[in-house]
């Protein structure tokens, strides 16, 4: 994912985390795309960070950040 693509995805998903969990997702992002940029970002960091945004989520956005994040671990690797 580009750095314009990582913007959206962080705005995204700030835009639907509970109020005074933004600096934790954004922390949890920023490392993600750290990763991704090293080379060194896995499944295994995808399958990390979906538990851990889950919780930081408002309930009623679950599903909708659930499929796009389906989308791009679906992509991941290509």
């Amino acid at each position: 994912m580009d750095k314009q693509g990582q913007d959206k995805f962080l705005n995204f998903i700030l835009e639907r985390v509970q109020e005074g969990k933004e600096e934790e997702a954004k922390e949890i992002l920023t490392e993600n795309f750290k990763k991704q940029a090293e080379g060194t970002f896995t499944q295994d960091d995808v399958q990390h960070f979906v538990p851990k945004m889950i919780n930081l989520l408002k309930p009623e956005k679950l599903g909708e950040v659930q499929e796009v994040v389906k989308q791009f671990s679906g992509n991941f690797g290509k």
